[in-house]
C-alpha cells in the first residue's frame, strides 16, 4: 500500500516529467526571424536553399522586400546561429554574421548587397 507522503512522491515526480517534456516539446519547432541581406530571387533562393540544409531546419521563407527570414526549427538540432552561419558561407550577411568578401565576390552582380547601385539592377529570375 502506498502511504500518503509516496503518493504524493509519485504526484511530485510525475508532474515534473510531464512538465520535462512539455517543455522539450515547444523546443522542436521554434519559431525565428531575423535579417538576411539580399535583393533578388536568386537571393532568396540561395538563401532558403542554405537554411534548408541545416539539419533540424523545418520551414523557411526569405521575404525580399523586407529582408526579413523566418524558421521553424528543432532546438534539439540546431540554433538561429547554425542558420545563420550557413547563410553567411553562400554569400549573404545576417543580423549578426557576416559573409567573408571573397564569397560575396562571387555572388552574381545584381545579388551584390553591399553595392547600393545593385538595387537598380534586373532582378527577374532571369540572368
Amino acid at each position: 500500500m502506498f502511504t500518503t507522503k509516496t503518493f504524493g512522491k509519485i504526484i511530485w515526480m510525475a508532474s515534473i516529467l510531464l512538465v520535462s517534456v512539455q517543455l522539450n516539446a515547444q523546443d522542436k519547432n521554434k519559431k525565428v526571424s531575423f535579417e538576411v541581406k539580399g535583393n533578388c530571387g536568386m537571393c532568396k533562393a540561395r538563401i532558403e536553399k542554405a537554411a534548408l540544409k541545416v539539419k533540424g531546419v523545418k520551414y523557411v521563407n526569405w521575404d525580399i522586400p523586407s529582408k526579413k527570414i523566418t524558421l521553424i526549427l528543432d532546438e534539439n538540432k540546431c540554433s538561429p546561429m547554425d542558420v545563420r552561419k550557413a547563410i553567411a558561407l553562400k554569400g549573404h550577411d545576417t543580423d549578426s554574421t557576416k559573409a567573408d568578401i571573397k564569397t560575396y565576390n562571387n555572388l552574381p552582380a545584381c545579388c551584390k548587397y553591399r553595392d547600393p547601385n545593385s538595387i537598380h539592377m534586373d532582378h527577374g529570375t532571369k540572368h
